[in-house]
């Protein structure tokens, strides 16, 4: 299966680019990143918090079926403009990783279709390297394919 977001992470540096272009508009994508509902569906995680405003914050959880916490984040917003950008901060809650920063931009192509930049800086180099290890490419494009589904259905 082709991968459609394209991780660019040059070596040596501390940031790294993500890319997708989407059959979706541009408005749709963006809600696919600040309403609940359409988050928990595609990030398949409990949204715990999220408040879409400057100096507004969120916060995501996922439990198995037993209860048993597997995964937790949560950051701060730092500025958002519906429809183009969210600056935000993201931590893993006991995952070992610091803080990152996010620069998410959200570009209109047509009227139908748009495309995803997110610019993500880490503390060093070697703290990108460390997620890099993870199976990252893979995750994100697996999960901008669930978004991609689930928001086309809402078109």
């Amino acid at each position: 299966m082709e991968r459609k977001t394209k991780v660019h992470a040059e070596d040596g540096k501390q940031d790294l680019t993500i890319t997708r272009e989407f059959d979706l508009p541009v408005a749709l994508l963006f809600s696919a990143y600040t309403e609940a509902g359409i988050v928990e569906q595609w990030m398949g995680t409990k949204v715990l918090k999220l408040e879409n405003k400057q100096h507004g914050g969120y916060s995501f959880a996922t439990s198995d079926p037993q209860g048993n916490l597997l995964f937790k984040a949560h950051g701060a917003i730092h500025d958002i403009v519906p429809d183009q950008k969210i600056v935000r901060t993201f931590e893993m809650d006991s995952a070992g990783f610091d803080a990152q920063l996010e620069f998410i931009d959200f570009e209109p192509l047509t009227p139908g279709t748009s495309r995803l930049t997110m610019h993500i800086i880490y503390r060093s180099p070697a703290h990108r390297e460390q997620q890099l290890k993870l199976p990252f490419a893979y995750g994100i494009n697996m999960a901008h394919n669930r978004l991609q589904e689930i928001v086309s259905a809402l078109k």
